[in-house]
């Protein structure tokens, strides 16, 4: 694989002739609770309300009212320590007369940091293990790894972080809990870490850091799968999911060739129900086997997609869960007959937004593309854009490449019309050799993501990866990085101008020095991470954005083979949250 350089230079249009296109086969300030008015108000305006009455038939007096004031005040507490308020007129009657106190900001409790990581790849039940040893789907040389990086407070202090099963038994520990907590001094921040890197991995595993001061941790992790033979020849790397109840997942496939598993882990104490909702070329599907799918808690479930959408070559996977928060990703491979064409994780974007943004988005060369993908059995061998409309309303969507010398125009001009309910994927093959960020905007919402590929010849082994769409990068983002093979920082900025800094957190636990680099607005630049800084492993890096909108990702590579794999870079851990609170009496 050619290695990209670091780049980020100023903006040139460079439009190309135009290639015909293919598709192929849902006031933040808290209210106060309003006073009612006395029976008196009432009867000056003519209103037949009157006040209720007790059960000897008396209107309620001075004790009834002691009694509502308490229950408001229960009912505020509660829902604050619940991370939300809601106003208490909406939840029980009202007393008359009294005064209402100040506004206050409640805290609300840190939880744990949560990384639930994907099932290592493996072969579908019922693979038939062949004689040929060059032919074997079984794989003698795959190795999972997992990798962590936990981040300390501004005082230096690393929360208790432990990797565990899904079950709750521990597996490592990262750092031990600390004794003390203190306070943060004047000046810059004395930042450590805690790291991990675990291998052989053969089960899905959940990394959990504990809150500090009543801030979250910040904790990144991922599991990285390599193998250079047997069917899932290839490397995948997922991101390790903090648990949620509705994630959309792009880029499964079950046409001839193509395998589609849907794992989702349960890492709670609470069962999940889960369903699925499953959209497709032509529209929604309708599988009877897609709804109530029950996983128990410290458990994996897994759906074979073929089951429920066969012959789908472009499948969106909304996964949707009630009790229980689940993670869930699409472990998608390909074979063509005899010959791997790469394996992948799957791991969910942004949900449906007017704009999705995908960095680390690396095309090679366009002829040898073409020339691949007019092939038999290689319509997918080739860098595409996936777009799914959950909507009924049809979605024109814009779509822009932003390269190291800024933008490039599709040859199909970048415009593509998405019925409501359907997926469509738009190619972008055309454009030069590079690496891009692409940006995807519509008036009607969306999900995206973008197809990478890796091989231009049809007798060899072939690779890809997909880039879901991600958030704006912010403060303080944590990036945990494979240990080996090729590591990239891709960085773009769509207009305007930005300043990234990274800096390297080692195995030892400390954090380097950043280094800041400004990237020109519709600019990628591909940052080449080394193997160690000083003398210790690099195990990770602390990102940071400012200026206009920056979005990244992580680009993995094997030196002289085909093997690709795209993380995007996650939302930074939340600092102290607080939720207003009014009480009225």
């Amino acid at each position: 694989m050619k290695c990209p350089s670091v780049r980020s230079t100023a903006v040139s249009d460079d439009p190309r002739k135009t290639v015909g296109q293919t598709p192929t086969p849902d006031d933040g300030r808290p209210v106060k609770a309003a006073r009612p008015e006395d029976a008196r108000q009432k009867r000056a305006r003519g209103s037949s309300e009157t006040r209720p009455e007790s059960r000897n038939g008396s209107r309620s007096g001075r004790g009834s009212r002691t009694g509502v004031v308490t229950g408001v005040l229960s009912a505020v507490v509660i829902l604050a320590a619940g991370g939300g308020a809601v106003a208490a007129a909406t939840m029980v009657p009202q007393p008359s007369g009294g005064t209402a106190t100040d506004i206050r900001q409640a805290d609300v409790p840190a939880g744990r940091s949560l990384g639930v990581c994907p099932e290592p790849a493996r072969l579908v039940s019922g693979t038939v293990v062949g004689t040929d040893a060059d032919f074997s789907p079984v794989s003698t040389t795959a190795t999972s790894a997992l990798n962590a990086v936990v981040l300390s407070n501004p005082a230096g202090t690393v929360p208790g972080t432990k990797v565990t099963s899904l079950a709750g038994d521990q597996v490592a520990e990262i750092a031990k809990a600390p004794t003390s907590t203190p306070s943060p001094t004047a000046g810059p921040p004395v930042l450590a870490a805690g790291t991990a890197s675990i291998s052989p991995v053969t089960a899905p595993v959940v990394v959990g850091a504990d809150p500090i001061g009543n801030e979250q941790a910040s904790l990144a992790a991922n599991l990285s799968y390599s193998a250079t033979d047997g069917d899932l020849r290839g490397s995948a790397v997922a991101p390790c999911q903090q648990p949620g109840n509705d994630s959309w997942l792009l880029g499964a496939n079950t046409s001839l060739g193509r395998t589609a598993v849907l794992n989702v882990s349960n890492a709670s104490e609470t069962p999940a129900t889960v369903s699925l909702d499953l959209f497709g070329y032509q529209g929604q599907i309708q599988a009877p086997g897609a709804r109530g799918l029950l996983v128990a808690p410290g458990t994996t479930r897994s759906v074979n997609l073929a089951g429920l959408a066969p012959g789908e070559a472009q499948l969106a996977v909304r996964v949707r869960s009630t009790g229980g928060p689940v993670a869930a990703t699409v472990q998608q491979s390909v074979l063509r007959g005899l010959v791997p064409g790469g394996v992948e994780f799957l791991a969910p974007g942004n949900g449906p937004a007017n704009l999705q943004v995908m960095a680390g988005v690396d095309i090679q060369d366009p002829a040898a593309l073409k020339a691949l993908s007019g092939k038999a059995g290689f319509p997918d061998a080739v860098p595409a854009l996936q777009i799914a409309v959950p909507g009924t309303a049809d979605a024109v969507v814009q779509v822009r490449l932003y390269g190291a010398n800024g933008e490039r125009k599709l040859p199909s001009g970048g415009v593509v019309t998405v019925k409501g309910g359907t997926v469509a994927t738009l190619n972008l093959d055309g454009v030069p050799a590079g690496s891009y960020t692409v940006a995807a905007s519509s008036d009607v919402s969306f999900v995206a993501s973008a197809r990478v590929a890796r091989g231009s010849n049809a007798e060899e082994a072939t690779d890809f990866a997909w880039s879901p769409s991600s958030s704006r990068l912010g403060s303080q983002h944590l990036v945990a990085v494979p240990r080996d093979g090729q590591r990239f920082l891709a960085f773009g900025v769509p207009e305007g101008r930005a300043t990234v800094s990274y800096a390297p957190v080692t195995d030892d636990g400390a954090v380097g020095k950043a280094v800041d680099v400004d990237i020109s607005g519709g600019t990628t630049s591909m940052i080449e991470l080394p193997a160690k800084s000083g003398e210790a492993v690099v195990a990770g890096y602390v990102v940071s954005a400012s200026g206009d909108p920056v979005y990244g990702a992580l680009f993995l590579g094997k030196q002289g083979r085909n093997d690709v794999s795209v993380v995007a870079i996650q939302d930074a851990a939340a600092g102290l949250e607080k939720v207003p609170v009014s009480v009225g009496y």
